[in-house]
């Protein structure tokens, strides 16, 4: 059984955790927005990579290079990109 020590926060501390709360939810609130405006951005970057290592390929060893065939490419999943930050 693990016992918990109660603690009591002072007024002001109460106060800087909401106030500090509330910084971090608008911090992320805009770092997500930030990153929905740049999907379209990263849906054609993702889209020159699968196209380069198809055409072009990709650095197996030194100077070996292998393409990578359409049936090797996953599809691309239905839901949004995921970043992670």
């Amino acid at each position: 059984m693990v016992k918990v020590i109660k603690r009591k926060r002072t007024l002001a501390v109460t106060q800087w955790l909401k106030k500090e709360k509330l910084e971090q939810k608008t911090r992320y609130k805009k770092i997500v927005q930030e990153q929905d405006d740049l999907s379209p951005k990263r849906e054609k970057w993702v889209a020159e990579f699968l196209d380069r290592i198809q055409t072009r390929g990709f650095n197996v060893h030194s100077d070996m290079l292998r393409k990578i065939d359409a049936k090797e490419i996953p599809k691309k999943p239905r839901r949004k990109f995921k970043v992670v930050f």
